[in-house]
């Protein structure tokens, strides 16, 4: 006969299910027991609560969305198609090398960053007016960072009593920066976001500092200057050939001017002769004026589309969400901040009395 195998007499346990019971009975018990202690560590916790809550800064963010055009939503029909189809011309438009998705490239860039530097700001109160990097100075920090830089700033101290005093006045070099300004680029960069949603090609600009009339006029400034860049970028190509066509537009007109100066003279001065040779020279003269026209109309034609394609090629940002000063600060409010320090206190403090205790009393006697 078979035997069912999986049957388990009632009296014998299963030691993997007494391991799973947890008699929460007895943590309560323990609980209560400790209750004098966890109250005083909720009075701890509140005073470094509060501590490190007003030691903390406030910060302020200030977010700006832009919607930039594309290109593809021209479809042809921009100044520089309108003008060809005018001047008899082909305008042939070619991929963009640089479009709104690199705007958070374009942000965090040295170069762009070195450009905010010597933006001017002034705090909500007044009090200060200066340029970005003098404010990056005036920033508050926690004591701690205090205590964590004091290293640092002894050993600047004591380099900068026998280094030669710099010269202030110099222009920023991204290509050989200083230390200073490294940390202070690096600074920026960390204060400085940009994100670009690739589906509908919106892009959102966030700043924080900690006055809010600095942060907005930061964030305004980051936004043109973002958008006269990739105007820039995007224009510089065109601005290049409507250069070119202009010289050579110059210069294709003063050919044609010589050429009509020089058959209208021998015209004149040979009008009453029948000779030949005479009106050889004269079929000539007139043969080039008329090549050096229609050479200088073609310019003319081109250089009409170049003037248009510039227009053309600026792209158009339709600033969704304009800057305007917060008027509450972000981040973690410092009501969570002393309730999570508190909690925080509580836990570790219950977590010593009802485990640690006992693990260390076991450590110390596998010791002995």
């Amino acid at each position: 006969m078979n035997e069912n195998k999986n049957y388990q007499h009632p009296d014998v346990q299963d030691p993997e299910n007494d391991e799973l019971e947890i008699d929460w009975m007895e943590i309560l018990r323990k609980i209560i027991a400790i209750r004098k202690t966890l109250y005083k560590a909720a009075g701890v916790g509140v005073v470094l609560g509060i501590i490190i809550a007003l030691s903390i800064p406030k910060q302020y963010t200030v977010t700006v969305t832009l919607s930039p055009e594309m290109s593809g939503d021209k479809a042809g029909g921009g100044l520089a198609s309108l003008a060809s189809s005018f001047l008899g011309g082909g305008a042939s438009s070619s991929p963009d090398a640089l479009n709104a998705t690199l705007a958070p490239d374009i942000v965090a860039s040295t170069p762009f960053i070195l450009e905010l530097f010597n933006t001017r700001v002034q705090t909500l109160d007044g009090k200060l007016d200066t340029t970005l990097v003098a404010y990056l100075d005036e920033q508050k920090q926690p004591w701690w960072g205090y205590i964590k830089a004091a290293p640092g700033m002894a050993i600047g101290a004591i380099k900068s009593l026998f280094a030669e005093e710099a010269d202030t006045a110099s222009v920023l070099n991204p290509f050989q920066l200083t230390k200073k300004e490294s940390e202070k680029v690096e600074g920026l960069r960390k204060i400085l976001t940009a994100d670009v949603d690739n589906k509908t090609a919106m892009t959102t600009i966030s700043v924080t500092l900690q006055d809010p009339k600095v942060t907005a006029i930061v964030a305004d400034s980051v936004v043109g200057k973002l958008q006269q860049y990739i105007i820039d970028y995007r224009i510089k190509k065109a601005k290049e050939d409507c250069a070119y066509l202009e010289q050579l537009y110059k210069e294709r007109q003063q050919e044609y001017y010589e050429a009509q100066s020089k058959y209208a003279h021998y015209f004149d001065s040979n009008r009453n002769i029948a000779f030949q040779s005479v009106r050889a020279e004269q079929e000539r003269l007139q043969n080039d004026m008329n090549l050096a026209y229609q050479v200088y109309s073609q310019v003319a034609q081109q250089l009409q589309v170049a003037r248009a394609k510039i227009q053309e090629e600026k792209p158009v940002f339709a600033v969704v969400e304009p800057a305007s000063i917060p008027l509450q600060p972000s981040g973690t409010s410092r009501k969570t901040i002393l309730a999570g320090i508190m909690f925080l206190v509580i836990c570790g403090t219950g977590a010593w009395k009802l485990i640690g205790i006992s693990y260390w009393e076991k450590l110390k006697e596998k010791k002995q």
